[in-house]
């Protein structure tokens, strides 16, 4: 039977009219009407077994139109809204008597088919208020005119519109299975794993179904229609994940995490493209993501915030129709945070700590008297790392720290000092903190701003090297020490030896060189040299200088690689 349509007109049956009969489906004609999209763009007409889209100004209502020609015949109506509650009204009227005479059998000219409708009102038969996707259906439905009248009252919206004579043979949205839930089966503090069971359409009727996944952290979405109206037309959808790697679309500058310029290469995503003109600069970005990850029905979402809610929702699409059915959406909370245990810090007190890579640890202050300045000394003891100390909860202080720093800050009656230690991205991260509230106390020894050890080549001989390196004002002892290495020994062996705080304890005596104090009150001639003999011609040698202050406390200067001369 034929779902044929007339414009939004007044259209009144002129008394001249010669009786016709309204064309049954033509499949070939009804075939090239589909395929000439321009024929059902901006009109009225619903055309029998064919999504439509279109758009709705608010308040202001549209009225669509076909043709049941035949009494007892199925018939199916589905109204997709995409970004707005509808108001939507489906209703009959007997087609003209007329319209049942004789004709030629052939199809007939819109235009000619637009003359034989009336525009009195009919019988409603269905009708609907929200933002579902909904359905009218009817298993035998009387012949005449039917309109559906839709209308938003929210904002312009767009929506979608499909209806069929033929609903058992065409089923063009995919089937759900008797349990169309998302399981949650993994939940972790940054990963969510989601399981559901497929569609029948793919498993039983062999037809083509992909499962597309939309995240977002606001609410769960009813069509997938509504999910591409609220992304930006210019994001680009992700193509599926490449076998054995599940799909994290959090990994760019989404939820709050960083971007890499070079992930949506590695996981093949698609470039985003700008269309018609408009920048995708222009628009701000949602926090709202889709993938379409072939036909498998279990998946993890990584790289989330701990302690986040979000929402999923699953769409099964048929990929012959490009038509699609929502899954029940769910929704999952991230887990927390594992809770770090505080270590309390102990007035003029040397802690050592220890840190993941890319962890962190927190260190509790609270000076038992009243205090005008705190001193805060860290020791880094491999590479960098960052150093927050908040009083009372406000941020007083963020560094990052190589070698030995020291931050003074303004007390405060009875407060509490809170030091976040994040360690470095590289590897584990290893360091000694002093907090006091006398000033005097200094427990780790002054460095110079550079902490090399200069060797002076034409100073060496086949027995000996010529080195200097800078000192303080401070009066400090000094201890210089040797080993001899291999010929192939290079930068790369040098820099795991680099942990500045394994002091001279850990050398063997026979490495030791000497020990002297020195200091100079002129910065400028804060220099000293020291000339290293008894050593074999043409061997390498690993020079280290440890500085140790007062509290015993000592610092390693940056190791020196020398060699001696083969030949004299």
């Amino acid at each position: 039977m034929l779902l044929l349509c007339c414009p939004l007109l007044l259209l009144l049956l002129p008394p001249s009219s010669r009786p016709q009969k309204l064309p049954t489906r033509d499949e070939e004609l009804f075939q090239m009407q589909i395929r000439d999209k321009a024929f059902f763009h901006d009109s009225s007409v619903i055309p029998d077994g064919a999504e439509i889209s279109s758009y709705l100004f608010r308040d202001t209502p549209k009225r669509f139109f076909f043709v049941v020609e035949e009494d007892n015949t199925p018939l199916a109506v589905t109204v997709t809204p995409c970004d707005a509650p509808l108001e939507w009204k489906l209703s009959v009227q007997e087609l003209p008597e007329e319209a049942s005479g004789e004709g030629s059998g052939e199809p007939e000219p819109l235009e000619q088919q637009k003359q034989q409708i009336t525009n009195e009102e009919g019988t409603e038969l269905f009708s609907y208020k929200g933002n579902d996707v909904e359905y009218f259906v009817s298993s035998s439905s009387p012949s005449g005119l039917y309109q559906l009248d839709l209308l938003s009252t929210e904002k312009d919206t767009h929506f979608k519109v499909y209806a069929t004579t033929t609903p058992e043979s065409d089923q063009p949205y995919p089937e759900l299975p008797y349990d169309p839930r998302i399981d949650v089966t993994s939940l972790g503090r940054t990963t969510v794993t989601l399981a559901w069971k497929p569609s029948p359409t793919a498993s039983l009727l062999k037809q083509p179904i992909q499962y597309c996944i939309v995240i977002n952290k606001e609410h769960n979405f009813k069509s997938l229609c509504a999910v591409e109206a609220k992304l930006s037309s210019d994001d680009a959808f992700m193509m599926a994940p490449k076998p054995g790697l599940d799909f994290s679309p959090f990994d760019f500058a989404h939820f709050g995490f960083p971007s890499d310029n070079n992930s949506g290469k590695e996981r093949g995503f698609l470039k985003s493209s700008s269309k018609f003109g408009r920048q995708t600069s222009s628009k701000p970005r949602v926090d709202l993501h889709k993938v379409c990850i072939g036909n498998k029905n279990i998946f993890t979402v990584s790289d989330l915030k701990p302690d986040t809610q979000y929402y999923f929702d699953m769409f099964a699409v048929n990929t012959n129709t490009n038509m699609s059915t929502a899954y029940i959406g769910t929704f999952a909370r991230t887990k927390e945070e594992a809770k770090q245990k505080t270590v309390e810090l102990k007035d003029g007190k040397v802690t050592d700590v220890f840190i993941k890579r890319r962890g962190a640890k927190f260190l509790r202050f609270a000076p038992v008297s009243s205090h005008q300045k705190v001193t805060f000394s860290v020791h880094s003891c491999l590479d960098a790392v960052q150093i927050q100390v908040r009083r009372d909860g406000k941020l007083l202080l963020s560094q990052n720290v190589e070698g030995v720093r020291q931050f003074q800050l303004r007390g405060k009656a009875k407060a509490k000092y809170l030091i976040r230690l994040k360690g470095s991205k590289k590897g584990a991260s290893m360091l000694k903190i002093l907090a006091t509230t006398r000033p005097n106390k200094q427990s780790f020894p002054s460095l110079p701003e550079d902490t090399r050890i200069k060797a002076f080549d034409k100073l060496r001989t086949c027995s000996s090297v010529t080195v200097a390196w800078l000192g303080t004002q401070e009066r400090n002892k000094f201890c210089i020490y040797k080993r001899e290495v291999d010929d192939n020994y290079n930068e790369e062996q040098k820099k795991r030896e680099q942990n500045q705080c394994l002091g001279p304890d850990t050398r063997k005596k026979s490495e030791k060189v000497l020990c002297k104090y020195f200091h100079s009150q002129n910065i400028q001639k804060a220099v000293t040299t020291e000339t290293i003999r008894g050593l074999q011609p043409g061997k390498s040698y690993l020079l280290d200088v440890y500085v140790i202050g007062h509290g015993g406390h000592s610092v390693k200067y940056q190791s020196k690689l020398v060699k001696t001369r083969k030949f004299c």
